[in-house]
């Protein structure tokens, strides 16, 4: 099976393959629904949107995470190798219907830990008021490091190790 950040891979009830042309339309709606957004810096705009749109088709770590019985797009989780002092960051985002399902910890938890197969730790950052997100890397083991403030919010970094 290919690893997290190349090609596709399947969990249970999901496929985590590269972004198509066809998924544009639902990608953009993760990044552009207030509710999605609400602890990502709020909707981005139109201009940055285009510019997303035009890079994200088949970029290198971002794998959109559909469901394997439809095909119906739920998500994204994103890898950032390097990102934070050289530390593998996972980022993630979920349409609000598919909430609450267990597709983000599992999908989530799928790429990890096959990152941690080659990278010592990853890393991720959120709101500190996200408290969905926050049990949801709880849950996968990540462990509170820092807080800080960034963005004009506080945040909370979380690590994992191998």
């Amino acid at each position: 099976m290919p690893t997290a950040s190349a090609g596709r891979s399947a969990t249970g009830r999901l496929l985590l393959r590269p972004v198509r042309k066809a998924d544009l339309e639902v990608v953009t709606r993760l990044w552009t629904d207030p509710e999605v957004r609400r602890h990502l810096g709020g909707p981005v705009i139109e201009p940055v949107v285009r510019i997303r749109r035009q890079r994200v088709v088949g970029a290198p770590g971002v794998h959109a995470v559909t469901r394997a019985e439809d095909g119906v797009l739920v998500g994204l989780v994103t890898v950032d190798e390097g990102a934070r002092n050289g530390e593998t960051e996972i980022s993630y985002q979920f349409l609000p219907e598919h909430w609450g399902h267990g597709y983000a910890r599992e999908a989530v938890g799928s790429v990890v830990a096959r990152l941690l197969e080659r990278t010592p730790c990853v890393v991720a950052l959120t709101q500190e008021e996200n408290d969905r997100s926050r049990r949801l890397l709880e849950a996968l083991g990540f462990q509170h490091v820092e807080s800080f403030v960034e963005w004009d919010a506080r945040q909370v970094l979380y690590r994992l190790r191998r």
